[in-house]
């Protein structure tokens, strides 16, 4: 390292010769010395690792309590001390820091003494070298295996001098062996040496002899290896050597034909400077002066580890003068890929003319070759194929014909184009020699050209559309940039600007034989939309024809009235019931089916000639293997549509089960998309994934939220509230007798049967947090029983007493009932709507509440949580919490929707310290993501393990 040894130790073998490494215990301990004043010198020893810290006692400062940690020792030391105007020997008693426990004790202290501050101002200097990869194996003297910090850069060096120079006398007071006069340590030189012991012990990991075997370098002890000398020797000699060599290649040149490697010179201590070989020979004393003395030892050293590496560099070494290599074509091209970066390995760097052009790409086009603007008509045909073909391109600017084949020809490893040279990269040459790849179907190019990139053998490649493929991905990539379209004059109604956007971006993909998925908030209007959609098809006899709409149940009534309102020259029908059929079906007639019908009636539907099909509340073919989706899939229609609040509810499969309908292919097969973008998505193992899918869905999904600028600035406020309540005694008892039983079986089981017993688990403390009587499955009585129902009784009769109206959500049709009972003996009329209740009725509950004869409506969430138009409330509450934020959202948005002009409160109650309130504090977390993938609630929770399971279920304190 050019330092000297300031002390020479050898290895204590009778005591230790393996470092230690840092415990807990041992950093505390020394950080309790370094805090309270005690001051501190490196003790260097062969090997560097065996070097210590020593912490010693000054003047004032405090003893040390306690036992003394392993891996710490007590010890003597003499050291050279001021004493009035002079200095004298001092033995004084410490204790020894191995170098991993001294770097930990001064990452967490907070140094009293100034030498102390010295040493943790060093040790994160040691720290930053080895971050920065400055270090290299080297052998001792006596023959030990180490590792050594360095080389250090020019910066590092300043920053060495200046710690040098800030050290106290008592940071380097260790006596300079010799005779007298008494002098101490040089400082840097110190510090040095404290650098390579960092090195030296903290990458000897414990992991290390796992992964590299009993080798040198990576064991721990003090071993000698004489054996390696020659090798250290020479290595050492690479990184420490103050000339570099590199090779500078110039280009053919007038009758020149070849290339050239001109050999250059640098050195450590002035990096700009770059001196030419020749001068070496030609001018020794002036390089002398430029370079040092050992230039011409370091230049050879230098090319003769080159040449183990590269070859060609062997014919430089039998020169009498080495300075520059005439190289063959191959030579050239082999500088040019990898003989390039195994020299820079081995120390020696490679430079290519600034003027050498290297900016010729490749990029895959995609697409027709039709001028500008011309039509996208017969693209997406299912038989049509599109052309896959290399553009290559010189700075960007896209090559002739003529020079693709000349590139195609090259048979060296640079090419003139353009009055310039090229790099002739081996791919490049390869793709312009086959510039055709295999074809792709219409939803793969156009797949590809949304996201920009297509794999192919294997491969990620850059693609971009071409024709009229590049003319219809730039219309349709942007769904908000549509101009608002007018709306059709048969509509009886004015569309918002959002609504004749998302009504504009409709009629364009339908026409275009894409689909699309009408992604808004609940409230925001796709019923309106669709219903103008229809109408506006209608008007052009290319797209006019009947609409089937398959929807759930409760929403049958909805769309007949909402059809009769905004469409009353429109015949609608609702295909249910007994005596359904399609006889005389008009042509522009809107039929209204319900899931269920469509399984049974699958192959009668087909039979007609549907213009539009459109899925409302599409969630519900979520499940792309389920039979309703098989049926819906095999409906034939020119355009298909779906509507839904949450095209997302629980994993990105749904999304694929919902485009893949309307728009069949563009995802791929549901494996490759799972495997492409699920996975990376959800695991979050890629960043870019999400932005990926983004790329490829957003064309084809159309998502408003309430609370985005300019969608519904007439809305009221929204204020939700978590109502957190405590359980009772009967509550708290039940609860943690569940817990301590199931928890007993779960520990026990396994695979299906333990999955099963957590979902048992969960939904009986849900129910015991509602309320005892649910769980054990009383009817009475109810009161002073439950914290929720206490805190519902002063709700409701808040919330009635001031004129207002109240909508209650659960998801338990028992507790529902409950509640119904105990609200009828307290005297408040109710309305209690769950999933056996008629249409009829459900259609009459809603216009009687809508009317305000009835103040509080009790629903089950899952019937009720879509479709229903309930503005009259002001007042939303969630008795028991449904584990998805997408849900509970669509459950408010019954009451908070167009047409809502006074504010909405939303009152989540939790049972405090149990289950619920945990999963409360996660849900936030998961509506965050709850566009990109949101978690599958409780079957999640099947996977906890038994420890982090008890964690979640324990009932905590109460208040």
């Amino acid at each position: 390292m050019g330092v000297a040894r300031v002390v020479s130790r050898e290895p204590r073998t009778s005591t230790r010769i393996t470092p230690p490494l840092a415990t807990p215990e041992a950093t505390a301990f020394a950080v309790a010395l370094l805090d309270d004043g005690w001051a501190a010198v490196f003790l260097p020893a062969e090997p560097a690792r065996l070097g210590r810290l020593l912490l010693w006692k000054p003047t004032g400062a405090a003893a040390a309590d306690g036992t003394v940690p392993e891996g710490i020792e007590s010890e003597s030391v003499e050291l050279v001390l001021p004493h009035g105007r002079s200095v004298r020997r001092r033995r004084v008693e410490g204790y020894a820091l191995p170098a991993a426990v001294a770097v930990a004790a001064l990452a967490d202290a907070r140094p009293a003494h100034p030498s102390a501050a010295a040493w943790q101002a060093a040790s994160r200097f040691a720290l930053r070298l080895l971050a920065d990869g400055r270090l290299h194996p080297a052998l001792t003297d006596a023959g030990y295996d180490t590792w050594q910090a360095g080389p250090l850069t020019a910066v590092q060096r300043q920053t060495l001098d200046a710690l040098g120079a800030a050290f106290p006398p008592h940071a380097h007071c260790l006596p300079e062996p010799g005779p007298a006069p008494l002098r101490i340590a040089e400082p840097v030189a110190l510090v040095r040496q404290f650098c390579d012991a960092v090195a030296d012990d903290l990458v000897r990991t414990p992991a290390a002899p796992l992964a590299m075997g009993a080798l040198p370098y990576a064991w721990r002890e003090a071993r000698a290896v004489p054996v390696l000398r020659e090798w250290a020797e020479e290595t050492a000699a690479a990184f420490t050597a103050d000339v570099g060599v590199s090779l500078r290649v110039d280009l053919p040149e007038g009758r020149r034909r070849q290339f050239r490697a001109v050999l250059q010179l640098h050195t450590a201590a002035d990096p700009a400077l770059v001196v030419e070989a020749a001068r070496l020979w030609n001018e020794p004393s002036e390089t002398e002066r430029l370079l040092g003395p050992r230039a011409e030892t370091e230049t050879l050293l230098a090319l003769r580890r080159g040449a183990r590496v590269w070859p060609p560099l062997d014919r430089l070494l039998n020169d009498a003068a080495p300075d520059q290599l005439r190289l063959t074509d191959e030579e050239a091209f082999d500088l040019l890929g990898d003989a390039t970066d195994t020299l820079r390995a081995a120390g020696i760097d490679v430079h290519w003319p600034r003027e050498l052009v290297k900016a010729l790409s490749a990029t895959a086009e995609i697409g027709q070759r039709t001028a500008p603007g011309s039509s996208a008509g017969g693209l997406l045909d299912a038989d049509a194929l599109l052309d896959f073909r290399w553009q290559l391109s010189l700075d960007g600017e896209p090559l002739t014909e003529a020079e693709m084949d000349v590139l195609a020809e090259a048979r060296r490893p640079l090419v003139r184009l353009r009055d310039q040279w090229v790099v002739a990269d081996p791919k490049l040459v390869a793709r312009a020699r086959r510039r055709r790849m295999e074809s792709l179907t219409p939803m793969e190019a156009l797949g590809a050209a949304l996201t920009g990139e297509v794999e192919r053998d294997g491969e990620t490649i850059t693609c971009a559309a071409v024709g009229a493929l590049g003319d219809l991905v730039a219309r349709i990539r942007e769904p908000e940039s549509r101009t608002p379209a007018t709306q059709p004059a048969a509509l009886k109604a004015t569309l918002r600007d959002y609504q004749k956007r998302g009504l504009a971006w409709l009629a364009e993909m339908c026409e275009l034989g894409l689909g699309g998925c009408l992604a808004d908030d609940m409230g925001l209007g796709k019923t309106i939309t669709l219903l103008a959609l229809h109408l506006h098809r209608q008007t052009d006899p290319a797209t006019a024809g009947p609409t089937l709409v398959v929807c759930p149940t409760s929403l049958l009534g909805n769309w007949q009235r909402e059809a009769a309102r905004f469409a009353p020259a429109t015949p609608v029908r609702r295909y249910h019931g007994g005596d359904r059929h399609l006889k005389d079906l008009a042509g522009d007639e809107i039929v209204l089916v319900t899931y269920g019908v469509l399984r049974r009636d699958r192959d009668a539907l087909a039979e007609s000639a549907w213009s539009l099909i459109a899925a409302d509340e599409a969630q519900h073919v979520k499940n792309p293997y389920a039979v309703t989706a098989r049926e819906l899939r095999a409906l034939p229609a020119r355009a298909r549509v779906a509507l839904t609040g949450t095209p997302v509810e629980n994993n990105l499969s749904e999304l694929w089960a919902l485009l893949d309908w309307t728009t069949p292919g563009l995802l791929g097969p549901l494996a490759a998309f799972r495997d492409r973008h699920a996975r990376a998505i959800e695991s979050g193992e890629d960043p870019q994934a999400a932005e990926r899918l983004s790329h490829l869905v957003r064309p084809f999904l159309l998502r408003r939220r309430k609370s985005d600028p300019g969608i519904a600035p007439e809305l009221p406020a929204k204020t939700e509230t978590d109502r957190v309540v405590p359980l009772t005694a009967e509550q708290a008892s039940l609860y943690e007798a569940v817990v301590r039983e199931t928890m007993a079986k779960i520990t026990e089981a396994d695979g299906i049967a333990r999955r099963g017993l957590i979902l048992k688990l969960l939904t009986a403390l849900k129910q015991i947090c509602n309320h005892p009587a649910q769980y054990l499955r009383q009817s009475t009585p109810l009161h002073g029983r439950s914290g929720k129902l206490d805190l519902l009784d002063e709700l409701v009769d808040t919330i009635t007493a001031e004129g207002e109206s109240v909508l209650v959500f659960t998801q338990y049709k028992q507790m529902a009932a409950l509640l119904e009972r105990h609200l009828a003996e307290r005297g408040m009329p109710t309305l209690f709507l769950h999933g056996g209740t008629p249409v009829t009725a459900r259609e009459e509950m809603v216009e009687r509440f809508q009317r305000g004869e009835v103040p509080v409506f009790l629903l089950s969430l899952k019937a009720a949580g879509t479709g229903l138009n309930l503005t009259r409330a002001t007042h939303v509450v969630h008795y028991d919490r449904w584990w998805n934020p997408a849900v509970e959202d669509q459950a408010t948005d019954r009451a908070y929707r167009i047409g809502q002009d006074k504010p909405v409160q939303v009152h989540k109650l939790i049972a405090e310290g149990t289950v619920e309130d945990r999963v409360a504090k996660l849900l936030e977390s998961k509506r965050a993501l709850a566009d990109a993938v949101v978690g599958s609630g409780e079957a999640t929770l099947t996977e906890l393990s038994d420890a982090d399971l008890a964690e979640l279920v324990a009932l905590g304190r109460q208040s």
